[in-house]
């Protein structure tokens, strides 16, 4: 099987913040990766702005270390790095001042796609925004690119889009989201929306219940002032599982468009009920012999910040009346896996007895690791002595199914950057589902805070707080294992 690769026209994209960890550690190599592959023309540049003093050849020193570390071990034919540097150079920019907005305007050209990639703090937004239009780079075919957090709650979400919205058209605001660009993240459109074995099924009256985890086996280690003040509910929640939340919900889009797939996002958030206090369990990982605990990593021996989150949720309408989604993310737990598992119901009668057991048919969608999909059915144990049952899965992981084609299938960051060029919002959130979400979390963590709901600590290596099992168990129901 070979993946097609249709080249993006030729662009300019500034990096501000081009010297900081994201760019190094996704943006440049994910860049470097799409000209391997053909899909960067040339005649396209790549510019590095932010405030360190820094020459052409020194930051093009640091893009190559960059993809050296961190490319993936991309192997091009000889020659092709240094043809990749000729298009990267470099411009010292004060984001809240004049310095380098001068020079910058002199590196736009008229004949390109515009892309300016805010890897920044949110709170830069406003001024890069208002600086772009300032000095006449911001044209209507430019795009901006945004990173999370969109916001710290509902008011200063509608804030930071205002701002955005003074400088920029809605069509013109990428709101990135890698999630939305993993592999199996799409296919789970195609395996809703391309087969007609489970569209039919995909509602309350088969469906028991879904799962949606993404573990962690690392703490919040340098990140430790930053999340304290965000924790696992405005950090993964609300955006990261909410979207995956959403394509798992939505009503079948009439077209494959970005406004017809956001709109139905936009109802399942809207038809999300408020969740219940005791629906909603809240962790801290302790310390062990392998590293602090979570109180030690972020320097407050008071802290109430989750580190982990488990709740369960109801969506308000005809096809999910009565099936519940249970969500849980965490740090510091036993393996590093993200999935999403719809268990379907037991068979209305069972006819082989007791004996027999009782199963129940499960699609799980691994997003990491081991991308790949499979699907519990049940089936009679080989051998003499009755009729016993079994669940095997039928399994498809990319890298099985793909071959070496999986290797070279690009990675989220890759995909997202390529659509923004191509000018193709479908796997960006769009302000309005932003403010949505917001408005959903925040009464849950006005909630906890009026309660002065303390999280319960947590073995660092398990799957979270016994409060979380018990979540499930009291429902009948029980967690998929986390494993890698």
């Amino acid at each position: 099987m070979v993946s097609r690769v249709i080249p993006v026209d030729p662009f300019d994209l500034v990096i501000f913040g081009g010297t900081g960890d994201l760019a190094r550690r996704k943006i440049l190599p994910g860049l470097f990766r799409r000209f391997c592959a053909g899909q960067m023309p040339a005649g396209s540049q790549i510019i590095g702005a932010a405030r360190s003093e820094m020459e052409d050849g020194e930051y093009r020193d640091m893009v190559a270390e960059a993809i050296n570390e961190f490319g993936g071990g991309r192997d091009c034919e000889s020659g092709t790095l240094n043809a990749f540097l000729d298009a990267v150079s470099y411009v010292t920019t004060d984001a809240r001042g004049e310095d380098g907005w001068v020079e910058l305007n002199g590196k736009m050209r008229d004949d390109r796609v515009r892309a300016f990639y805010f890897s920044v703090g949110p709170a830069l937004f406003g001024d890069l925004a208002e600086r772009l239009h300032t000095f006449g780079m911001a044209t209507p075919e430019s795009r901006i690119v945004v990173e999370k957090p969109f916001g710290h709650d509902l008011e200063t979400a509608r804030a930071l889009n205002a701002t955005l919205a003074k400088h920029f058209d809605e069509t013109q605001i990428y709101r990135i989201d890698h999630y939305l660009g993993k592999e199996t993240v799409q296919n789970l459109m195609a395996v809703r929306f391309g087969n007609m074995l489970f569209e039919p099924l995909w509602n309350a009256q088969y469906v028991d219940h879904i799962q949606i985890t993404v573990a962690e086996t690392v703490g919040v280690g340098g990140r430790g002032g930053y999340y304290d003040k965000s924790g696992a509910m405005r950090d993964m929640v609300q955006n990261h599982l909410m979207q995956l939340l959403c394509l798992i919900a939505m009503e079948p889009p009439a077209k494959f468009e970005p406004d017809a797939v956001r709109d139905e996002k936009l109802k399942v958030i809207r038809a999300l009920e408020p969740v219940d206090w005791h629906h909603i369990v809240r962790g801290q990982y302790g310390a062990d012999r392998n590293g602090p605990s979570y109180r030690q990593d972020v320097e407050d021996p008071k802290s109430r910040t989750e580190s982990f989150i488990a709740m369960k949720c109801h969506i308000s309408n005809w096809r999910w009346a009565g099936t519940p989604f249970y969500l849980r993310t965490g740090k510091r737990l036993k393996a590093r896996a993200s999935e999403i598992a719809v268990v379907f119901k037991d068979a209305p009668h069972s006819i082989f007895g007791a004996d027999a057991g009782r199963h129940r048919n499960v699609l799980a969608i691994r997003l990491q690791p081991n991308e790949g999909m499979t699907l519990d059915v049940t089936i009679k144990e080989p051998g003499p002595g009755g009729m016993r049952l079994l669940d095997v899965p039928l399994d498809m992981s990319f890298a099985e199914a793909l071959g070496p084609d999986a290797e070279e299938a690009p990675d989220a960051y890759e995909r997202l950057i390529m659509d923004v060029i191509r000018g193709n919002q479908t796997l960006f959130m769009r302000g309005d589902e932003v403010e949505a979400a917001w408005a959903w979390t925040d009464p849950l963590i006005e909630g906890w805070q009026a309660r002065n709901d303390v999280p319960k600590e947590y073995d660092p290596g398990s799957s979270g707080p016994e409060d979380a099992l018990m979540l499930m168990h009291r429902d009948g129901r029980k967690w998929r294992e986390v494993k890698p």
